[in-house]
């Protein structure tokens, strides 16, 4: 089954509701990982809207995303118990590990690496996480484990 008819069998659902934008973006991103163009340009066409209009709204929530991400999303807290605690080197152990910076993903699409604000878990300071793992009181020897134990499950 190609794409065109992948998203057409997701947004079956949604066709002609122009209300429906953000279920239906949820709904792609959810099949596919990310919204790729051709899913708006999809989107739009389902709803009767156009690509802007539905790429506005898609651009304007955090929780939408426009590039693949990684098998596996790590998180890095910076907020401030996490930042005076440590969360500048765990990040700086990440790009050395994994040769990325935040915000991007590992050429085998193995790992994304983002920086959050505040995760909440200030007492576990500084706090990275791994897909939905908490892993709490990070340091550089603890992520290199942590990538270890990733790289050893195939």
């Amino acid at each position: 089954m190609n794409l065109r008819e992948e998203l057409a069998r997701v947004l079956a659902p949604f066709q002609g509701q122009k209300g429906a934008t953000i279920p239906a973006l949820q709904k792609v991103q959810e099949k596919l990982g990310y919204l790729p163009e051709e899913a708006i340009s999809e989107i739009a066409k389902f709803l009767g809207l156009s690509k802007n209009e539905v790429y506005g709204v898609a651009t304007f929530y955090a929780q939408f995303r426009f590039e693949r991400q990684g098998e596996h999303v790590i998180r890095v807290c910076h907020g401030t118990a996490c930042h005076v605690r440590g969360s500048p080197r765990i990040s700086e152990t990440l790009e050395e590990e994994l040769g990325i910076k935040e915000g991007e993903t590992t050429k085998d699409n193995k790992y994304t690496v983002e920086g959050i604000a505040c995760f909440g878990s200030c007492a576990l300071a500084p706090v990275m996480v791994v897909d939905n793992k908490i892993y709490g009181r990070m340091t550089a020897p603890k992520v290199k484990q942590i990538l270890g134990e990733y790289q050893g499950a195939k």
